[in-house]
């Protein structure tokens, strides 16, 4: 069933990165005027990060079976709605529900963990985030790839099988959980604004995966614009680089395996180290014109976000199960913006100053986690000398 799930989560997220490399060919069919071009991908991921906000904490309140189900039927009449769509008003209405649906990826994620005893809960984890996090990488490469030869619509009408097949499998195997609360809606969202002050793991890793997540997102929109302009690659080359930067996804699993153990913290610190040193090498690679070894550096930085962010997932689910849901909505939501921001960066540095400033400043960003990481765990020492707590538990 775990593979299911991590086959579901792969499927489902993809869906809010399919538009991103279909923006011309979308915005040109539908005469969606250029200053809204961007929009395109943009409100996909609107949708995705309002539903985390505001609709992963019913994780808490309600049987997780039923939540999950929804949301993806939301997508698949979504898709639908993409598919067929003759505007650009009915698309953005189609792509905005998409987002709001594909939070069904974190409810299955949340419910998997729910579903698992502690001691395998890590290996659970990465096997779900090593399908989700495929199915980002692929699919970019696999939209461009079928707009190539059957048009834009092409990879929604795939995704619009594959998510109704998906939905209906999910529907069968899918077990149910029901939450013990006595919170309404409104004071649940309020309250998982409130856990981000009082509950330190949670804190520490959202720095840490909000720092990574945007390094990565700060790469990977600087990249294409590099391989095309520095070393004069092609769409499908470039195609081909992301998917060798799927790669690292494979080291999810590992990961959870890792975290199982009780070796999260010196896992954390490695991966921080990692990300720090592959950005020095992306930078070099890239204004050396070192093609091979910025693959290289691409796979190795993917791996390590990855493996921060099983160590993150595999922290934070650790905590309160009665707020687990929240717990993950808050984290989560703070990745998303810490992402869109990464995007930004990454098309404002390399405009500026090219893939020198993009990668100095992801170093510079890798530096100051690798400085927070060292202040936490010297802060957590001096506290287990002491004979206190260093992780105190969260408040209900």
């Amino acid at each position: 069933m775990i593979g299911f799930f991590a086959l579901f989560c792969g499927a489902t997220v993809a869906n809010i990165f399919y538009a991103q490399s279909l923006v011309a060919q979308i915005a040109h069919d539908l005469h969606v005027p250029v200053a809204l071009a961007g929009s395109v991908s943009t409100i996909t991921q609107i949708g995705y990060g309002t539903s985390m906000c505001l609709l992963m904490p019913l994780g808490d309140l309600v049987d997780n079976r039923r939540l999950a189900l929804a949301a993806s039927l939301i997508q698949c009449l979504a898709l639908l709605g993409i598919l067929f769509s003759t505007n650009a008003t009915g698309f953005f209405i189609a792509a905005f529900l998409l987002g709001i649906g594909a939070v069904s990826s974190q409810i299955v994620l949340t419910l998997s963990t729910h579903l698992t005893p502690p001691e395998q809960r890590g290996r659970v984890i990465g096997s779900v985030m090593g399908g989700l996090v495929t199915g980002i990488m692929l699919s970019r490469p696999l939209a461009s790839l079928l707009c190539a030869h059957f048009g834009w619509r092409a990879i929604f009408a795939l995704s619009a099988a594959v998510m109704a097949a998906t939905l209906t499998v999910l529907s069968r195997v899918l077990p149910s959980y029901r939450p013990v609360s006595t919170l309404g809606w409104g004071a649940a969202v309020a309250s998982t604004i409130g856990l981000v002050p009082r509950v330190r793991p949670l804190r520490e890793r959202m720095f840490y995966q909000g720092g990574l997540f945007c390094i990565f997102n700060m790469f990977w929109t600087g990249a294409p614009l590099l391989l095309q302009g520095r070393f004069g690659v092609s769409q499908s080359g470039i195609a081909l680089f992301a998917l060798a930067g799927a790669g690292g996804a494979m080291a999810a699993p590992l990961a959870g395996r890792i975290a199982d153990r009780g070796w999260i913290v010196p896992t954390t610190g490695i991966a921080l180290l990692l990300v720090f040193l592959m950005t020095l090498l992306s930078g070099w690679s890239g204004v050396a014109g070192h093609l091979l070894t910025l693959t290289a550096a691409a796979i190795a930085l993917d791996a390590a976000v990855q493996v921060n962010q099983i160590m993150g997932q595999r922290t934070i689910f650790g905590l309160d199960p009665t707020i687990r849901a929240r717990l993950g909505a808050a984290y989560m939501t703070f990745l998303f913006l810490c992402g869109a921001t990464g995007s930004v960066l990454g098309s404002w540095t390399y405009v500026h100053g090219g893939w020198a400033a993009t990668m100095g400043t992801d170093t510079a960003i890798a530096a100051v986690l690798l400085l927070g990481f060292v202040r936490n765990v010297r802060r957590d020492r001096r506290a287990t000398a002491e004979g206190l707590s260093p992780r105190p538990a969260p408040p209900r």
